[in-house]
């Protein structure tokens, strides 16, 4: 007979290298002779190794047992964690929001759609393109009526330009206006009866010669204009007589020039300074759903005459430079780039070749089209306005009152938030929902 020692499944056995000496378990302390365990060794066919071996597998097994019982315990903290996270109400709330934002998607919603859906779809977007070709054929005509109604504005803007530059006077009917403060205005022509003859004889020997500085002030008051306007550009800018637009010719590619006309002057030998903005009216082949109408895409600049000495487009510096070889140093003048208002007639030139401008200067060329725009479609029609300020004062009013709805709405929407929060009996004002539930997992916690 002989003695097993173990439970279960598992029997544990050590063997010492002397077959006299018995073997003790290094865990209970229970000993076997060397002939039991030869005739267990017999009867279960098992090979047995030395005692030292043995002791490895042991220690192996009792390693592997202890990696197992570390993965389990690792487990439990990531689902305890996973659990305390998902208790969290600004997770829920977030992953709601994610889960919310996949859902409304449109291009999400299309990719779930049926083929033959997607089909009707697609044959929706061919009709949109020619949609935009008729479109683009539109802006055409309506370029061709803006050729035709500024043939019928030009008369009026000649008589303008002579009101402005004293080439003749208006008459009693011309002169004519009738203001809203017309009454403050009749008071203050009453007071100015009262003046002294001394002092209106003297003001009737100053001759005022139609309305000085009518486009510089124009300048002056616009600030996208002003900003480009430097000191030195001023007594340039008031010989500016007058400012013209003109259309291309029917049959040629869209476009539009502004003209600006100058008196004589101390700088150049110009008349005329042009400017010419070419526009594309058709639907880009790469994009055709992004065509919202003509689109300024280069323009033309002029040579200025300049006299010697007065280019303010350009300034003289002086530059020291030293001979490697003997040390002596030379004095240079060079000539760099000025800011001015006339650098406006030396656009940045948009690449025929394709390839792309560096930021500055998209920024520099967009810059510049929104100007001729603004000349084009706001100055030249409503000069006197812009030289008054009313025209500025209407488009301030127009931005406040944009400002404004915003605002109010913001109110509307808080107003809003702050029912919500009364309408709700269950809801603490002085302590968030989540702060409630974080105190209830502690207690819980605690409790544990």
């Amino acid at each position: 007979m002989f003695r097993a020692h173990g439970s279960g499944q598992q029997v544990t056995f050590f063997i010492v290298a002397s077959h006299s000496e018995a073997s003790e378990c290094n865990v209970c302390g229970w000993k076997t002779s060397w002939a039991e365990r030869k005739t267990l060794k017999r009867q279960t066919g098992l090979k047995v190794d030395t005692g030292t071996q043995m002791a490895d597998n042991s220690k192996a097994e009792d390693t592997a047992s202890d990696s197992v019982e570390a993965a389990k315990n690792a487990s439990d903290k990531k689902e305890k964690l996973a659990d305390q996270v998902m208790q969290n109400p600004q997770v829920l709330a977030a992953l709601q929001e994610r889960l919310d934002n996949t859902a409304l998607t449109p291009s999400s919603y299309i990719e779930t759609l049926p083929k033959a859906v997607k089909r009707r779809i697609d044959a929706l977007k061919q009709l949109q393109v020619k949609c935009a070709h008729i479109e683009a054929k539109f802006y055409e005509e309506v370029h061709d009526l803006e050729r035709k109604y500024a043939a019928l504005y030009q008369p009026l803007f000649d008589k303008r330009r002579e009101f402005i530059n004293g080439e003749a006077e208006p008459t009693d009917a011309e002169s004519e206006w009738h203001s809203e403060n017309e009454e403050e205005e009749k008071l203050a022509g009453d007071l100015k009866n009262v003046v002294v003859i001394e002092e209106k004889a003297e003001a009737e020997e100053i001759n005022v010669k139609g309305i000085p500085d009518f486009w510089f002030t124009i300048f002056r008051n616009v600030d996208m204009l002003s900003e480009l306007v430097q000191e030195y550009d001023e007594p340039i800018l008031k010989h500016l007589q007058d400012i013209k637009v003109k259309f291309s010719e029917p049959g040629q590619p869209m476009s539009f020039s502004l003209e600006f006309h100058f008196g004589p002057n101390d700088y150049f030998s110009n008349t005329v300074l042009t400017k010419t903005y070419k526009m594309k009216s058709e639907p880009d082949k790469t994009d055709p759903f992004s065509f919202e109408g003509p689109e300024i895409v280069d323009c033309d600049g002029c040579t200025i005459d300049w006299k010697k000495g007065k280019n303010v487009t350009v300034k003289t510096i002086k530059k020291k430079q030293k001979h490697k070889g003997r040390g002596t140093v030379r004095t240079i003048t060079k000539q760099v780039p000025n800011d001015s208002f006339f650098n406006f007639f030396s656009p940045i030139k948009v690449s025929g070749d394709g390839e792309s401008l560096d930021e500055d200067s998209e920024f520099t060329l967009a810059a510049d089209f929104e100007i001729g725009h603004f000349f084009r479609e706001r100055i030249v029609p409503r000069a006197v306005l812009y030289f008054t300020g009313e025209a500025i004062e209407d488009d301030d009013n127009f931005e406040e009152g944009e400002e404004g709805e915003e605002e109010e709405l913001e109110g509307e929407e808080e107003g809003e938030e702050e029912e919500d929060a009364e309408s709700d009996p269950k809801k603490d004002s002085s302590q968030p929902a989540e702060c409630k539930q974080h105190l209830n997992r502690r207690n819980e916690l605690a409790s544990e």
